[in-house]
């Protein structure tokens, strides 16, 4: 799919999303100075193009209890097709992992991971993802403080 073609109201429209998605067309359409009709069009446009995928609300983690953040470098055992949908399988249905990317170099994948403390991190590394079978080795680095947070792209 080619990227859309944007220009600088879409360009605006969309960091004012990022910042706050709750905005209604008027304040949207007021903001990056265009009418409430071709603002809302465009929303939609880049809406239908697969540009705005959803909208969410972002909750504080530490309000919910979870004060436990870590980053976990995994490395499989094997690369069989099997072995990785069964990682992926894992992945998808453990909500604590919040993030899970393949990367290159020495590991196969890096999660990121919450839990209510080191206690419960530890339970979910040895009782369920070391309990798979499918790990090799993990590395775990846990986050001190998060100096930045953001799920805003650069537009």
């Amino acid at each position: 799919m080619p990227p859309l073609d944007l220009d600088d109201f879409d360009r605006r429209i969309l960091r004012l999303l990022q910042q706050d998605a709750t905005l209604s067309t008027q304040d949207l359409a007021q903001a990056v100075g265009l009418s409430p009709s071709p603002c809302w069009r465009r929303v939609r446009r880049m809406q239908e193009a697969g540009l705005i995928s959803g909208q969410v609300a972002l909750v504080n983690r530490a309000a919910l209890g979870l004060s436990a953040l870590a980053y976990i470098h995994v490395t499989l055992i094997d690369h069989t097709e099997a072995s990785i949908a069964r990682f992926n399988d894992f992945v998808q249905r453990h909500p604590q992992i919040v993030e899970c990317a393949t990367i290159t170099g020495a590991d196969d994948y890096m999660l990121k991971v919450v839990a209510e403390g080191p206690e419960a991190l530890e339970h979910f590394l040895m009782r369920e993802m070391l309990a798979l079978g499918l790990v090799r080795s993990s590395t775990t680095h846990f986050a001190l403080r998060q100096v930045k947070l953001t799920t805003a792209l650069p537009v």
